[in-house]
Formats: structure tokens, C-alpha cells, sequence
């Protein structure tokens, strides 16, 4: 691309594209101008002019102008031509002093501007490839046959080939798990979890009337013979368990211990449901149980870790096609169906390698952020992964839980105390998520605050205002 005071020479490097010329076009406006080869007041060749070097009529230039021009990316001055807009990207403020929320566990933002264009003109491509019905239309409740098979294969690096029939997508994780709860179980039936657990089930447990029994847990998760020891003395119905970079802890269950739950649930005829939000983030990680025993494990994979928590989709693997009928009619009952236009956007993602761009833009920003974790706060009661996005924090004596989390609230840090995830008794831990910090600077500033207050005694720390 040349720029001069009179004339603009540019062509589009028009990528493959299931949808009409035009839009393409438009994405790979998107595209140049999020890496800097179209800089804001740039003047686009006239309509005919590119038309002309595309080979291409008029009309679809115009087209993907006006397009370019409905997203914001550009903007035509009377007289004088179609020009780059200036860019305003706004985005959420951090709390006073730059201190953030760290009570929410979501994936970290990543600096790559080219790739947050792409994922924008993703979405807008939607409308040339479905029009109108994409809006204005229902699915079956299980989601669109296409898009069920596009899940499939996202899955298939960890799962191996599972039938698009077997693929249920929902509403998100907890959409995906109130239907698998509300069809395994009923009123007054007894479920197992570790002992420290996503908060979501508790409450979903509670709501349905469905009692949840703990199982202990140790630094490498759920732990094989206390299992055992509850499905002998108790009748359960189904086990939850959420067994790679577990939500809070970390820990991932090794290969053996997930053939021994699976050994145990098999032989007490339990059902597992295995919550796998995390499963995608690990490059190599011991085996999903739904690989181990694709019979009996409801596996849900949700996308809001790994890929974007704003669409809320979740693909459901059920064992066999009965279960998956069942299943579909919960979907129904409790949430109708996933939004339409969130699993077409999944699908684009995923089909175009966005998807494994945006997972492994990720994976880099973990990597920067839990170096910094190991830098600044002390190791022995830190409990992380390298491959997560948070920590298990537990509290030297006499520090306490409230305590703690009081005196954080006090500085402008909001943590999540154990007492939201323990079935039974709490420990004196917190949870710090890792990707509410908007960059660097902000995480920084926020673990030095944490790291100060744990070299202070509860006591002193009361006497600061």
C-alpha cells in the first residue's frame, strides 16, 4: 500500500469465504486495519477503481464499503471519498488505584489487535451466510445439526470422533448442567462432588432439592478410596466432579486416578458428570473421563474459559442416543434452546481457526501472568497450575478467611473466600482469579497489595484506615 496526498493504491488479500464476495472484502478491510496497513484517515481507492483491479463490478465494492461502513470501520466524506475511521475502543475501568476485581475466574484479556478484529468481523459475516432466518427463526432444542457437528470437532483433540447425535449444545455450562441434574436425579436423591466445588452446583442442588455429599480431596483432586467409601455406604445417583484445572484448586486428577473413578463409578452404577470448563486450556493433559468411559459420563464443555464468555454455549456429550433424547427434552423444559446466533458464531470461530487463535492468544497470556504469581507471592501456600488462570490461596495462621478478604475489599481487591465452595467444613483459603486484570501493570500493582497484606499480622492490618 502506497499513501499520497491525492491517490491511494491498496488491494484486499481476500481470505476464503463461505459468504458473498463483498463481505469478504469488508473482513479484510477489518483486517488491514487492525494491523496497521490502513492507518486511521487512510483514503480508500474509489469504488470503480478497485472494482476495476479486483475484476469485480461496482455494485460489490459498494457493497463492502457500505459494509466496512456499517461496522464502524470507515466513513465517507462528501466529495472527497471513502476514508479509515478513527478507532475508539473504550473497555471496562479499573477500580480505583488501578486494584481489580479478582473474585471472577475469566479468561485474560490478550493484546492482538488483528485477532480482536477478526473475531468482529467474524460475527458480522454472519449476516450475508444466514440472512435473516439466523434472528428471526427457532432451533431444535439441542441445537442445530451443523453446528452440533462443528462442536464435535472442537471436542475431537480430547474425546476422539463422537457422533454429531451424542453433541448437545446449551445455554452455557450451568444450562448444560441443569438439564443433566434435573433428567439423572429427583428430589431427595444424593449426588457426590469434592469436598471444595463449583459454587454453581450447590446452588443448583439446593434448588432442585437434590442432597450433595463431599468427597475429600487432596493436592491432586478427588481422591479414588474415599469415593469408594461413599458409594458403599450411601446410594448415589450421579458424581460431579470437575477433574482438570479444578475449579477452585487447580489441581488436575492424574491419568490413574480418573481409571479408578471411573472403575468405582462403573461398579456402583453411577452416572459422572464431568465438568471439563478448563479441559481445552492444558496442551497435553491426562485423558477426559468421557474418553475413559464414554458409557456412563455426561461431559460438558463450556467455551467460556477457553474461548469467550459472552457467548454461552456449552457442548453436551451424552452416552449413547436414548440419553441424548432425553437430555434434548430437558434442554427444552428448562432453558428452550441455546441462542441461534451464539452457536453460529461458535461454528464460524471454530471453522475459520479463530478459535484456536483466540485459545492460544490465551494460553501466551497465562504463561505472563503465573510468572508473575510465582515472582510475587510466597509459594508455599500458593496452589496453581501453570496452564490456569487462577489460584488456591491458603492463609498462613492466624490470617482468616473473612479476615483476609476484608482487608483486600478494604484496598480495593474483591477475592472469593472458600466458604462459597466447601461441602462441609471450609478451609482458611480464597481464590484470586488471574484474568479480570485488564493488563499487567493493573495484576501487578494487585498481587504486591496481596503480597504486603500477608506479611502484615490480622491485628496490624486492623489498625490501618
Amino acid at each position: 500500500m502506497t499513501v499520497g496526498a491525492t491517490e491511494t493504491t491498496w488491494l484486499p488479500a481476500i481470505r476464503k469465504a463461505n459468504g458473498p464476495l463483498y463481505i469478504a472484502i469488508a473482513d479484510a478491510i477489518a483486517v488491514d486495519i487492525a494491523e496497521g496497513r490502513l492507518p486511521e484517515g487512510t483514503r480508500l481507492p474509489p469504488q470503480r477503481a478497485l472494482a476495476g483491479a479486483l475484476g469485480i463490478d461496482f455494485t460489490t465494492v459498494s457493497r463492502a464499503y457500505n459494509e466496512a461502513r456499517h461496522r464502524g470501520l470507515v466513513e465517507g466524506r462528501v466529495g472527497q471519498g471513502t476514508y479509515v475511521k478513527a478507532r475508539r475502543m473504550k473497555g471496562l475501568q479499573p477500580a480505583a488505584d488501578g486494584l481489580v476485581d479478582m473474585s471472577m475466574n475469566l479468561p485474560p484479556l490478550f493484546d492482538d489487535a488483528a485477532l480482536t478484529m477478526r473475531l468482529w468481523s467474524d460475527i458480522a459475516s454472519l449476516q450475508g451466510e444466514h440472512g435473516l432466518d439466523l434472528l428471526m427463526r427457532y432451533q431444535a432444542a439441542g441445537g442445530a445439526l451443523h453446528n452440533r457437528a462443528v462442536g464435535a470437532t472442537w471436542l475431537r483433540p480430547r474425546l476422539g470422533n463422537v457422533p454429531a447425535e451424542r453433541v448437545l449444545i446449551c445455554a452455557g455450562a450451568q444450562s448444560a448442567l441443569v438439564a443433566t441434574i434435573s433428567s439423572l436425579a429427583k428430589p431427595g436423591d444424593t449426588i457426590a462432588a469434592e469436598a471444595i466445588a463449583y459454587p454453581g452446583l450447590r446452588a443448583l442442588a439446593a434448588h432442585l432439592g437434590i442432597k450433595v455429599v463431599g468427597i475429600p480431596i487432596d493436592e491432586n483432586g478427588m481422591i479414588p478410596e474415599e469415593l469408594e467409601a461413599i458409594c458403599e455406604s450411601k446410594k448415589l445417583t450421579a458424581l460431579y466432579c470437575n477433574p482438570t484445572l479444578h475449579n477452585p484448586t487447580t489441581a488436575t486428577l492424574p491419568a490413574a486416578r480418573r481409571k479408578a473413578i471411573v472403575a468405582i463409578a462403573r461398579n456402583h452404577g453411577v452416572a459422572i458428570i464431568e465438568d471439563d470448563a478448563y479441559g481445552a486450556i492444558p496442551v497435553a493433559g491426562p485423558p477426559p473421563l468421557a474418553s475413559l468411559a464414554p458409557d456412563i459420563v455426561y461431559h460438558i464443555a463450556g467455551l467460556a474459559k477457553c474461548l469467550s464468555p459472552a457467548l454461552r454455549i456449552a457442548y453436551l456429550v451424552v452416552p449413547d442416543r436414548q440419553s441424548g433424547i432425553r437430555l434434548e427434552g430437558a434442554i427444552r423444559a428448562t432453558s428452550g434452546m441455546a441462542p441461534p446466533f451464539n452457536g453460529a458464531v461458535a461454528t464460524r470461530w471454530i471453522e475459520d481457526g479463530t478459535a484456536a487463535e483466540v485459545l492460544a492468544a490465551i494460553r501466551r497470556e497465562v504463561t505472563i501472568r503465573q510468572e508473575m504469581v510465582s515472582r510475587l507471592l510466597p509459594r508455599d501456600i500458593v496452589q496453581t497450575d501453570p496452564e490456569g488462570f487462577h489460584l488456591w490461596l491458603h492463609l498462613p495462621p492466624p490470617w482468616t478467611r473473612g479476615d483476609f478478604a476484608n482487608r483486600l475489599r478494604a484496598s480495593g481487591i474483591s477475592v472469593v473466600t472458600s466458604d462459597a465452595f466447601a461441602i462441609g467444613l471450609a478451609p482458611e483459603a480464597v481464590r484470586l482469579g488471574l484474568g479480570a486484570a485488564r493488563t499487567h501493570e493493573e495484576l501487578h500493582r494487585s498481587l504486591l497489595a496481596i503480597a504486603d497484606l500477608l506479611q502484615q499480622s490480622p491485628a496490624a492490618s486492623s489498625l490501618v484506615v
